[in-house]
């Protein structure tokens, strides 16, 4: 197991500063709905979270970085470029040829069909970082965990910018 000496703390200063651009409201039944249109908007706090994440995972090691539909597609790709490592996309089914999918999983919002990655995407053996916006029940992350295991690779970690505390211990 990698010991990471990284100066980001999850309740730290940088986590404080960003927590400002991420405004948040009801919606869909959920008292506070997460909006990461705040932080893009940001160019320069936008930054900051991939420079946060990029030296997270150049220090972890990495092979592939697996982003989740669909805000997962944005924060993704810049942390690939930064690491020089492959993006892949983890999508809705139906959405993708040549894909194996996960099964039904349950979120915040209430059960969805599983998720779908491309077959030849993710190596046996290959080290996946699988990102997404935020952290809620756990259910998505927990289907995407699903699909690099059924490729046979290992993940890392799965890396969000938000946790919904709420949903842990409703």
């Amino acid at each position: 197991m990698t010991s990471v000496s990284s100066k980001y703390q999850q309740d730290g200063p940088e986590a404080k500063e960003i927590a400002q651009y991420l405004p948040y409201f009801p919606f869909k039944g959920i008292p506070r709905f997460y909006d990461i249109g705040g932080f893009l908007f940001e160019p320069e706090i936008f930054q900051k979270i991939v420079n946060i994440f990029a030296d997270r995972y150049k220090e972890i090691g990495v092979d592939v970085i697996a982003g989740l539909d669909a805000r997962g597609f944005i924060l993704g790709p810049p942390i690939a470029l930064a690491l020089k490592k492959p993006f892949v996309m983890m999508r809705k089914k139906g959405k993708m040829p040549n894909s194996i999918s996960s099964d039904d999983y349950q979120t915040e919002y209430g059960s969805r069909s599983g998720i779908t990655v491309q077959r030849d995407k993710i190596k046996e053996g290959d080290r996946v970082l699988v990102i997404d916006d935020l952290v809620a029940t756990g259910g998505t992350l927990s289907s995407a965990i699903s699909l690099v295991k059924m490729l046979k690779g290992t993940v890392v970690e799965c890396a969000c910018v938000v946790e919904l505390k709420m949903f842990i211990n409703p």
